[in-house]
């Protein structure tokens, strides 16, 4: 990822606010004008209330003015309610939307074209940082409207009751903005410099989980361990500064406040003894429309304090949206095609490669040249890191070539025919991902509707599927809990065979299995190709490697 700009231009911030704000704008107009109607009708319940007071003071039957003042003031409540409840369910649907929307559009990105920094910064983005844009939709845009109508509409009214008082508050309420801009600049820098370090903890932590084993073997965990502690560290040293900042900004503003509603009070108070004779338009201040000036003075100055408090919501939203665009600008590796269903690619089945050659992560790697054919199988074997995974995604058209061709049903694989040479293919991935659904769903992934039976007993997984509590209806979760290691690989397996197709590719199939389910894994393959399919595995167990018609040691030889 990019390192943070120490600021945010003018020009990034309105285009920031497009992407985020544009698309949900008229529910946040919407949301944004209830919650001014809400804040606008304070001034009658205050009216209300200093009416009924004044009315006491005076010596009236209490209950004279106290019926009808607090039958006001409750109806007004409600309606004030009312307006902020909808007000706030849409600006939280426009969040959610918003979310919804650049979490689905990270994911498919990063599926479809990965960028080759890894996957740390993207599951970061999606899973930590993209909730931060929540407090920037529900709070700022509303804080700003409310901000600019608000103060003005109270300000006012406090100059029809008292000149002095409204000259109190145009001289504090400014100080407000001004200072929280001042703030707001370190506030943007400090969570800048978080969302950095939140997203440089998560990739060494996916590095550290990577070479875990090799960690161990080297004994370099306590290194390890020193390593995590001091990110850690660092991490919380950037979370107190934005601390810092939120507290600094939340003390400057409370004071001038505090000081704008005190004046106001001493004025008031003061005036009403009689020691203070100027400050109204010629008529005496009334106990009315002194209680009614204390009333409004906090509300003048709290749409600003809400808007200081959005303020840094906006800075941390923004430094979200600064990792969303350079994450953006981060060069890909394309996959070929649309990655939708297509009709299968007509033709007998045939495989092939000629100097393939594709570039990843600013490296290149060289193919090995092979043919394959239906009813054939074949190895690819080779120590970690030689290419064994990347062979298998360019022979499947997941990653686009930067030399030579890959020859698929005698035409070569390119956008045209990816999708429909994809048709053909059965993916058995090294690492297992469940969605949220059934077995039964699961293992047909083209959904054919067909009876997984015959499938899962080509993969010996019959078993496995009776003693699961529910059967085929079983929800096993993204991770496969309830079955085993071996148990998911040979489910996987019977999912390849019941998506059909002429094809398999297997990444590591056996790796990490005990003898005997490795045994099991081998022999499906085998009943798989005998069944007319073509098989490619990657592998690292040489009981595989030998059990294949074909190996493919890359950087090496090819032998029987």
């Amino acid at each position: 990822m990019a390192d943070p700009s120490p600021q945010t231009a003018p020009a990034d911030s309105r285009r920031m606010a497009d992407r985020i704000l544009r698309p949900v704008a008229r529910m946040l107009r919407g949301a944004g004008w209830l919650s001014v109607l809400a804040g606008a009708l304070w001034p009658v319940q205050a009216a209300v209330l200093a009416w009924a007071v004044s009315g006491w003071v005076e010596g009236q039957d209490p209950l004279s003015r106290a019926l009808p003042a607090a039958a006001v003031f409750l109806a007004v409540a409600v309606i004030r309610a009312g307006l902020e409840h909808r007000s706030g369910a849409l600006l939280f649907k426009a969040a959610d939307r918003t979310m919804a929307r650049e979490r689905a559009a990270l994911i498919r990105r990063e599926a479809r074209e990965p960028s080759g920094i890894g996957s740390a910064a993207p599951a970061s983005l999606a899973v930590q940082k993209l909730p931060l844009l929540q407090p920037w939709i529900t709070r700022y845009h509303v804080a700003m409207l409310r901000a600019r109508i608000l103060p003005a509409l109270l300000l006012a009214l406090a100059f029809w009751h008292s000149w002095l008082v409204g000259l109190t508050l145009l001289v504090a309420g400014p100080l407000i903005p001004v200072f929280m801009a001042l703030v707001g600049m370190a506030a943007e820098e400090a969570s800048r410099r978080q969302m950095a370090e939140v997203g440089d903890m998560n990739t060494m932590l996916m590095e550290r989980l990577s070479a875990l084993t090799d960690i161990r073997l080297l004994g370099a965990t306590e290194r390890a361990t020193q390593d995590f502690a001091a990110r850690a560290e660092s991490l919380r040293q950037r979370t107190m500064a934005v601390l810092r900042v939120a507290f600094l900004s939340s003390t400057v503003l409370e004071f001038f406040s505090a000081l704008g509603v005190a004046l106001v009070a001493v004025f008031v108070g003061f005036t009403l003894l009689g020691e203070i004779t100027i400050g109204t338009w010629g008529a005496p201040l009334t106990v009315g429309q002194g209680l009614f000036l204390l009333l409004i003075a906090p509300e003048f100055f709290q749409p600003l304090r809400d808007l200081a408090t959005a303020w840094h919501d906006r800075a941390a939203g923004q430094a979200v949206v600064a990792e969303l665009e350079a994450l953006d600008a981060a060069p890909r590796a394309a996959m070929l095609g649309r990655g939708e269903a297509a009709e299968p690619l007509p033709g007998p089945l045939s495989l092939r490669t000629e100097g393939a050659v594709v570039a990843l992560g600013g490296g290149r790697v060289a193919l090995p040249d092979l043919a394959v054919e239906a009813g054939q199988s074949l190895a690819l074997v080779g120590p970690s890191g030689s290419g064994k995974s990347t062979t298998l995604a360019a022979l499947a058209g997941l990653v686009p070539l930067a030399g030579g061709a890959v020859t698929v049903c005698g035409r070569r694989l390119d956008a045209g025919a990816a999708d429909g040479w994809r048709a053909r293919l059965a993916l058995v991935p090294q690492r297992p991902h469940m969605p949220d659904m059934s077995l039964a769903e699961w293992l047909d992934p083209r959904g054919t509707g067909a009876d997984p039976r015959a499938a899962l007993r080509l993969a010996e997984a019959e078993a496995i599927v009776a003693r699961l509590p529910e059967g085929l209806a079983t929800r096993l979760g993204e991770s496969g809990g309830g079955v085993s290691g071996g148990e998911m690989r040979r489910l996987m397996l019977a999912r390849a065979a019941m998506a059909g197709g002429d094809l398999v590719l297997a990444d590591e199939p056996t790796a990490d299995l005990d003898p005997d389910t490795a045994r099991r894994v081998i022999a499906a393959l085998e009943r798989m190709r005998a069944g007319g399919r073509a098989v490619v595995v990657a592998t690292h167990d040489p009981a595989l490697a030998v059990a294949m018609q074909t190996r493919v040691t890359l950087g090496g030889e090819t032998g029987a």
